[in-house]
């Protein structure tokens, strides 16, 4: 908690509030709000709350008093942040492989961030232990198909030819985008297993109407639409798979709603950006998937994806990356008692860690360590996650 109020927590080194919102639309009406104060604000408004990161702890009370002047309360329980961090015994080698897989930027701490502060942040850690096999947890990506050419990694292998690996063997199945829809009236939509359009606008009044009309049109539908307010910038998400009829299961086409979006779009002036748009997931490989499947719901208090076939779990408010699991062979025995290079780590808030702490350790994870505000606990097949209540950092 800082001085700003109980409203705000500290989560990965930024002052950080969810407000909770029956609708978009009044979700959109504090987003409107909260853009005119600052227009660095971060704001992530979904079809149940808004969550607000700001750049300056000063517009803290602001934003409090014109959620409370909506009727909108926080909820300061769901704060969290997941990375992806990267062991390596030659950081700056890896770090400029994945900042051309991910187009991301430089970070403070030496890794990287996605500069929409979207997509999980990669933090480099520095390790000379030996590990041959494979890591059973791996980044997919999918980005517009001359971004991933530009990307310029070199051959791809694997079953969908879209696997490649850093310096010291880390992987990442970078896939191509496609048009979502063969017709003009979608040309500002790219399908990156999300269904995404990205909008520059000129000022913040822009995107507050933009984001007030993609509210009004996605509430219309009765279609819980991702939309991200950056600098200069609206974001319209599907979320992962929500664009297909048999994910959303309601009466409604997508690229009908997409089209409207960007009719929307278009007549308030914004200019679609189509290099944007970026979707990253992680994926584990797990001997027993049932298991491992439970355990990171539990402790990362995602949900279930609702399709019988689908192995994914979400965070229910869509602000963090999907997990997705896959069968391990049960005979690669070294593969699975090798530790992995890569590892999760998540920032909540320092009055939350010890509660996170627990209900990770009660779904079946392991404490292997602690320290001055983390956690490294292992699941039931050794993949690890350190819980962080602070500013986050490589481990």
């Amino acid at each position: 908690m800082t001085g700003a109020g109980a409203d705000w927590r500290v989560v990965d080194g930024v002052t950080t509030a969810w407000f909770d919102a029956p609708s978009l639309i009044e979700g959109a009406a504090l987003a409107g709000r909260v853009v005119q104060l600052s227009a660095e604000t971060l704001v992530d408004l979904r079809a149940t709350g808004t969550r607000v990161r700001l750049d300056a702890d000063r517009h803290a009370e602001a934003v409090s008093a014109a959620a409370r002047d909506l009727g909108l309360t926080a909820n300061p329980a769901v704060s969290q942040h997941l990375s992806v961090v990267v062991e390596s015994a030659n950081p700056s080698a890896v770090r400029r492989f994945w900042q051309r897989a991910l187009d991301y930027a430089p970070a403070r701490d030496g890794g990287l961030a996605d500069p929409l502060r979207r997509d999980p942040a990669i933090r480099i850690g520095q390790s000379s232990e030996p590990r041959p096999w494979r890591n059973r947890i791996h980044l997919d990506v999918a980005r517009p198909a001359a971004a991933v050419e530009r990307a310029g990694l070199g051959e791809a292998s694997g079953a969908f030819e879209a696997c490649h690996a850093d310096p010291d063997g880390n992987e990442v199945d970078l896939l191509p985008g496609d048009a979502l829809g063969d017709g003009p009236g979608t040309a500002d939509w790219q399908e990156v297993f999300s269904a995404m359009a990205c909008y520059r606008v000129t000022s913040p009044a822009g995107q507050r109407d933009l984001a007030a009309a993609a509210a009004t049109l996605a509430d219309d539908a009765g279609f819980p639409l991702l939309i991200d307010m950056r600098p200069g910038l609206v974001i319209l998400d599907s979320g992962k798979d929500q664009w297909d009829d048999d994910v959303h299961g309601l009466e409604l086409d997508f690229t009908d709603l997409a089209a409207q979006l960007q009719a929307a779009a278009r007549d308030l002036g914004a200019t679609a950006d189509p290099g944007l748009p970026r979707f990253a997931q992680v994926f584990l490989d797990a001997a027993d998937v049932e298991v491992l499947r439970a355990f990171w719901a539990a402790a990362l208090g995602y949900t279930y994806d609702r399709r019988a076939d689908v192995t994914d779990i979400h965070d229910p408010r869509r602000l963090n990356p999907v997990l997705v699991f896959q069968e391990l062979d049960a005979s690669e025995v070294e593969r699975r008692r090798q530790r992995n290079r890569i590892h999760v780590e998540l920032a909540v808030p320092p009055d939350l860690a010890q509660t996170r702490l627990a209900a990770t350790v009660a779904a079946g994870g392991r404490l292997l360590d602690e320290a001055a505000g983390r956690w490294r606990v292992a699941d039931p097949e050794g993949n690890e996650m350190v819980i962080v209540s602070g500013s986050g950092g490589p481990t």
